[in-house]
């Protein structure tokens, strides 16, 4: 299984794709069939997206790599569970042989998730990156030896819509506790990814060295949209141009731009499915044009 740090790194200047996957509402192994038309260099399982229940993650890239032997990500978030119960499904990944994490906040609950459950917070993402380097040092939260150190590849992710500068110091801090690489969320202006290396360098002197991977988000006519879509998006969609035009469109200027790590996003629908065929025709697309 190889590790998404590693391979970016290693393949630096061609495409790579790590494309996002929400696990299902249920335990049919059949409901995971949407993963089989899907070839990205890494599938990014999701974790309990619109907070709701779902397969957890590690489960389902566990079983996506041993039924499909497709590289996989598991997304893990610190919003549900308190530290003990995190290190231990991280021991439990690390027995189903998964070695790629992505560490998130998650979702704030509403008010009215909030009469039913709790929202936990133990740790902030960056205390939780640096406790799983510590796992890969051997030591769990409390200092005490494992029987084995994890080998864990961290990875944590970057929203451009909290401002360069404020996105810039929290990936200092993430990168300081020991991010390996990044998932970016989608800005549709490879422009404003650029300005977060340039003011990352700026700000600290040197460039961020981690891996970035810039989201893409494929959109649908009928599918959710959010309220960061450029204009130019909503006008092109309602004027019948198809969401996957408008991705292949983005992802060219991106590696104009000599960016080529991609993190994509299949289009939302209503009710909370994916279109995955769509996500399966844009890489085709894309790496006829870029090798």
């Amino acid at each position: 299984m190889a590790k998404v740090a590693d391979h970016a790194m290693s393949n630096d200047g061609k495409l790579n794709i790590v494309c996002d996957f929400s696990p299902p509402r249920g335990g049919n192994p059949g409901l995971l069939d949407g993963a089989a038309s899907l070839d990205p260099d890494f599938l990014s399982i999701a974790y309990n997206p619109g907070r709701s229940v779902r397969i957890n993650s590690v489960a389902v890239a566990a079983w996506v790599k041993a039924n499909m032997g497709q590289d996989v990500i598991f997304t893990i978030a610190t919003r549900d569970m308190n530290t003990i119960a995190i290190q231990s499904l991280l021991l439990g990944a690390q027995l189903l042989g998964l070695e790629n994490v992505v560490v998130v906040q998650g979702d704030p609950l509403t008010a009215r998730d909030r009469e039913r459950l709790t929202q936990v917070n133990d740790v902030r993402p960056a205390e939780l990156i640096e406790s799983i380097q510590g796992m890969n040092e051997g030591i769990d939260f409390r200092g005490l030896k494992l029987r084995q150190p994890t080998s864990f590849c961290v990875g944590a992710t970057i929203d451009l819509s909290r401002g360069l500068d404020a996105e810039a110091a929290l990936t200092r801090r993430k990168v300081e506790a020991g991010a390996e690489f990044f998932l970016a969320q989608p800005t549709f202006d490879a422009k404003i990814s650029q300005g977060l290396s340039d003011v990352y360098a700026r700000d600290f002197g040197e460039e961020l060295a981690a891996p970035v991977h810039h989201g893409v988000q494929i959109m649908s006519a009928d599918g959710v949209r959010f309220a960061d879509i450029p204009k130019w998006v909503t006008h092109d969609l309602d004027s019948g141009r198809s969401g996957e035009d408008i991705a292949l469109q983005v992802i060219r200027a991106y590696v104009d731009a000599g960016i080529t790590h991609f993190y994509l996003i299949p289009p939302i629908l209503r009710g909370g499915r994916r279109d995955y065929a769509a996500a399966a025709r844009v890489m085709a697309t894309a790496r006829q044009a870029v090798p």
